[in-house]
């Protein structure tokens, strides 16, 4: 059964920055494409970011191009998503998941291709 484990959120000002990481057991994660995504209540869950097996291909969601970077460690079966320059509109629940195939596309941005889910963590930004 894989797991996935999110952590690094909590609550902060407007302008800092955060780490969010991704731990991931069970399974090795070196062929899967990793995907962040977030959700406010009320909203559909949200792309944010996508990263693919190797961590040379990414996608970005426009409104946090310049301000998140995802990346992975194949090695420590981890994923992270730096976050800077925080916004309150970034506040939601942030979520990573994995995608079993290692193919990786746009379709890498939607949350239909992702098998294995994280429980979330909770990012709040104050203005």
């Amino acid at each position: 059964q894989v797991q996935l484990v999110e952590s690094g959120g909590g609550l902060v000002q407007a302008g800092d920055s955060l780490r969010l990481s991704c731990a991931v057991s069970g399974r090795s994660i070196s062929t899967y494409t990793m995907g962040w995504f977030r959700q406010v209540p009320g909203k559909e869950r949200e792309f944010v970011a996508t990263i693919n097996w190797s961590g040379g291909n990414t996608y970005y969601f426009d409104s946090v191009k310049g301000r998140f970077t995802v990346s992975r460690d194949n090695a420590k079966n981890t994923g992270y998503l730096q976050m800077n320059s925080l916004k309150p509109e970034d506040t939601a629940v942030y979520y990573c998941a994995v995608d079993r195939s290692s193919s990786f596309s746009v379709m890498s941005m939607s949350h239909r291709r992702y098998d294995y889910w994280g429980q979330g963590t909770q990012v709040t930004v104050s203005s």
